[in-house]
């Protein structure tokens, strides 16, 4: 199926954000609203969110990705991904004025991105958005990186022959590894590990409970921030029995975090298009 790339402006708040929505010359009902994180712009790390677009729109669904305030080609400065629910509306609503007879949106966001979905969906309880698309959720406080450390790093190095050697030497208990490891351990340990009230971790596990949506979970096997949202997921109570909501498809891949090679984006996409050919069904 053939598509064509548009640009679309988008006004956020007396402010100028540029788009590029890819139009399938037979729109499927559901389009998708790609959220860029972290420091990437709409077209992403390794032209990674073009080449998206690209392939869902060549299956027949509509595709904006878009700068938000601070990134790209958008003005203003950046709020921080926690801020960004009013650049998210502006683009559902420059979406649905280029296509009013769309039945609905799904959010695809990776890391910072992800995290900005579901806040997202905390404030605006947006009843255009029907799902959900969560790459490697950011979730990350000191007691999760710690975690995330001590069981994913500390634990293989103990199956090292190098680092029994250097604690046989003495090497470990003055140097920075050796101080690397207790403060680890020591915020491992902390009790701290219910997120506050206002925080937006906390805000993230109300939207996951209760956003009345699809949800895609894609986690990279080989990053620190997926395995730190397993360990929120599987150790805070604001997150008990998240894998077990209903709606929620679950995908593992053997990739980084941006899932830079051919492979690993290959199966991004192909996990993204089967859900969402599920969801139109």
């Amino acid at each position: 199926m053939s598509y064509r790339d548009e640009v679309l402006n988008i006004a956020c708040q007396g402010e100028a954000l540029l788009g590029v929505l890819s139009v399938p010359q037979q729109p499927a009902p559901l389009a998708v609203l790609v959220i860029v994180g972290g420091p990437q712009y709409r077209v992403g790390a390794h032209r990674q969110f073009v080449l998206l677009a690209r392939r869902l729109a060549t299956a027949g669904f509509p595709v904006l990705r878009f700068d938000h305030r601070g990134v790209g080609d958008s003005a203003a400065p950046h709020p921080g991904f926690e801020a960004i629910g009013r650049d998210i509306q502006a683009a559902i609503q420059a979406l649905y004025n280029r296509m009013p007879e769309l039945g609905g949106v799904m959010l695809w966001g990776l890391c910072d991105a992800a995290s900005a979905a579901l806040l997202y969906h905390n404030t605006h309880r947006d009843p255009r958005v029907k799902g959900l698309m969560l790459a490697n959720p950011w979730v990350r406080s000191p007691q999760t990186l710690a975690r995330a450390h001590v069981k994913h790093y500390y634990l293989d190095r103990l199956m090292q022959a190098s680092f029994w050697r250097k604690l046989l030497r003495g090497e470990l208990a003055s140097g920075a590894a050796g101080r690397g490891l207790v403060n680890n351990l020591r915020a491992a340990l902390s009790r701290a590990d219910s997120p506050l009230a206002d925080s937006f971790q906390r805000q993230m596990a109300q939207a996951w409970q209760h956003f009345p949506g699809e949800l895609l979970l894609v986690l990279s096997e080989q990053d620190y921030t997926a395995k730190e949202f397993m360990d929120a997921v599987n150790t805070q109570p604001v997150w008990r029995g998240a894998l077990k909501r209903s709606g929620l498809s679950c995908v593992n891949i053997a990739s980084d975090h941006t899932f830079s090679s051919s492979a690993a984006r290959e199966q991004l996409e192909r996990a993204t298009l089967q859900w969402l050919r599920q969801l139109e069904l």
